[in-house]
């Protein structure tokens, strides 16, 4: 299990505002990438590598373009 302690979570910048599907990530922990649903928070949390969270971005960075 991953401790969130100390875990700042942020918004994603392609959540809308009006309380539709939003994403929370919270990068600031070491080697670790925590995310979550915003409307769902105890739900449970995914955890990535750092190397596995930007492979993902990356990844979709790349099919966006």
């Amino acid at each position: 299990m991953v401790d969130l302690t100390g875990a700042q979570w942020r918004t994603s910048t392609r959540s809308s505002s009006n309380g539709g599907n939003c994403v929370e990530v919270a990068d600031n922990l070491p080697g670790r990438v925590l995310v979550r649903d915003s409307k769902h928070r105890d739900n449970g949390t995914l955890s990535f590598t750092s190397a596995a969270w930007r492979r993902f971005v990356t990844g979709v960075a790349a099919k966006a373009s």
